[in-house]
Parts: C-alpha cells; structure tokens; sequence
C-alpha cells in the first residue's frame, strides 16, 4: 500500500532526529482516508529546539521524499515538549511541499487526543496539553465567522473543487461540533448536510468524486454548483455565527 511504504520512508527518514512521537491526525486517524484523495496529516515531536540546523533537515528529509507516491499529500508539523501548549503559537510545518509555520489548532488538538493514531513513541496525552473548557467551540465560530464567511464573497475561488468541498464540509462538521461537541469525519458531514439545507446535487457532487470515479465536470456544472454553494454557505454561517 502506498501510504503505508509513505509512512515507513518517512518514520527511517526522521528517525536521526530522534522524535519523541509521530501521530496522526484528520483522516488517516479518524477512519475516513482514502487514499490518494485524502492528505496525511502528521506531527511529530522532537527532543531538541528547532533551530536553523534542524530546519535544514527536515528539509532534506521531505526532498528526499518528493519521488515517492503521495508525498505531495504528507503534511507534517513539527513541535517541542516546551512549545506544545498554546494554540495560537506558530509552529515548523511541511505542507504543500513547502516549509512554512502554522498553529495546531484547538480542532487538530482535540482529534489528537480523541482519536489520534500513534506512528512512533507516547501518545498525545503524555506530552500535548488538552484542549481548555470552550477553547474548541470558539475557535470553530472564530474560523467560520472570520475566515469562512469572508471567502464565501470571493467569487474566483469556489469553481474549485477544493474549495466546495471544504467550506461545505467544514460547515457541517463545525455545526455538529457547536451542537454536539462531537468531531465528525467528512463522510459523516456529507450524511449531515442535507439535513442541513445544503443543495443536495453538490452534496451528490463532493460525494462522487470523494468515493466514487467520476468524469471530470463539464464548465456549465461548475459555475452552477459555486452559485448554489454560495448562496447557501454564507446564510448558513450567518445563522450558525448568530446562534453560537
């Protein structure tokens, strides 16, 4: 299987920077990967301060690994035991087969905890602090209300795929968090989308092309599903954002 021989290329690769834990996250540890669809969502703990010397190797190591199936789709963010709390701290990542920093959002921390698959070492109880009373619920508003909702008026961005799928999706699963306070899978949130109002030939579309082998749409299909997506999104999130 190819992401397992991913993982395994990945795990000897980092090994000579002596990671205290891999996990993880997202799909791959929620159940609902599918592969070369789906990203690997990783992080892994090290020992040692990431300095410059420490960049440069994690580096090398995702070079290396550019030949490989999938490898595009291998997202690793890489934390210390002394900056694993705080979610708003910015930490090393490779996603996007680039270097960058990003934060380990109270959403990714919580799936660690509840339900985060263990690559190497402790599990996330043992060196990832838990998510306060509140901090998952306010984020999810912040992220719909602030990021979310601002993209839905950008008109270029959702004859796209990615972008369809993720903003119907991510609605979805934070409805039933705010709800429920439960994490749900993106099967999950297709089965709760209609239920929520969403036009139900995009919920059909984001469906066949997530598990089934679909064609590619025709031009006429993707104007169509971004004015249903948008008109439905920003309301939906307006209603969410005042209801929370």
């Amino acid at each position: 299987m190819p992401t397992d021989a991913l993982l395994d290329r990945f795990l000897t690769g980092l090994a000579p920077l002596a990671p205290v834990a891999v996990w993880a996250h997202g799909s791959l540890a929620g159940g609902d990967y599918q592969e070369g669809r789906s990203d690997l969502d990783l992080i892994a703990v090290l020992d040692h301060p990431i300095g410059a010397r420490t960049v440069w190797r994690v580096a090398l190591l995702h070079a290396r690994l550019r030949a490989e199936p999938l490898a595009d789709r291998l997202h690793c963010t890489y934390l210390t035991p002394p900056t694993a709390a705080g979610a708003e701290r910015r930490h090393l990542t490779w996603a996007h087969e680039q270097l960058f920093r990003r934060p380990v959002t109270p959403v990714t921390r919580t799936e660690l905890h509840r339900f985060g698959r263990v690559l190497h070492g402790a599990p996330p109880a043992a060196v990832l602090p838990p998510v306060p009373d509140g901090e998952l619920a306010a984020f999810v508003v912040r992220d719909q209300r602030d990021f979310w909702r601002r993209e839905v008026e950008r008109d270029t961005n959702w004859t796209q795929d990615v972008w369809v799928d993720l903003g119907l999706l991510t609605f979805a699963r934070a409805t039933v968090t705010l709800r429920e306070g439960r994490l749900i899978s993106k099967r999950e949130a297709l089965d709760v989308l209609p239920g929520l109002g969403a036009p139900g030939e995009v919920v059909a579309d984001i469906r066949r092309r997530r598990y089934g082998d679909p064609a590619p749409p025709a031009e006429e299909w993707t104007v169509r599903r971004a004015e249903l997506t948008r008109n439905y999104l920003g309301p939906a999130i307006d209603a969410l954002v005042a209801g929370s």
